[in-house]
């Protein structure tokens, strides 16, 4: 038994297009339209097609969500016909997506780089500071920074 539940499909020949109302049991407040778009795309089997999420409504007291779902043939078709604000949505949420996935590759890359190369810089060619060296300022330096310091009241 899948989690999704066809409540109706209709292919409208008027605005070419097919029209498919679902209930998802078991996902209120956990589905996201994009998530929702690829469930019915593979429970369907619509691959190449344009598949626009309309509206998701969870139902109140159940833990189901009651989505329709725009199948078109055509993307331009379906750019004529419905709203620009719901592409641009879509749009918000795929570069959202992206950019979080591009966040989580240097992120993973970036810690095993130092790993190997710390393992591979030998401890003779690190240069330490003498003691004796990193103690001694000049007093003249010292001299040289106490204006900086100050305190500009305006």
């Amino acid at each position: 038994m899948s989690m999704i539940e066809t409540i109706t499909d209709v292919n409208n020949t008027f605005l070419s297009r097919r029209e498919l109302t679902c209930d998802f049991r078991g996902l209120g407040g956990k589905l996201k339209s994009l998530e929702a778009v690829d469930m019915v795309t593979k429970e369907f089997k619509l691959d190449g097609k344009v598949v626009i999420p309309m509206r998701l409504k969870t139902q109140v007291g159940k833990p189901t969500v009651t989505g329709t779902f725009y199948v078109y043939e055509d993307e331009g078709l379906a750019k004529k016909h419905i709203n620009p604000t719901i592409f641009s949505r879509l749009e918000k949420t795929k570069a959202k997506i992206a950019e979080a996935a591009a966040k989580e590759v240097p992120a993973e890359e970036a810690k095993e780089v130092p790993a190997e190369e710390a393992k591979e810089v030998p401890a003779e060619e690190a240069k330490e500071v003498p003691a004796e060296e990193a103690k001694e300022v000049p007093a003249e330096v010292k001299a040289d920074d106490a204006p900086a310091k100050e305190e500009k009241t305006e």
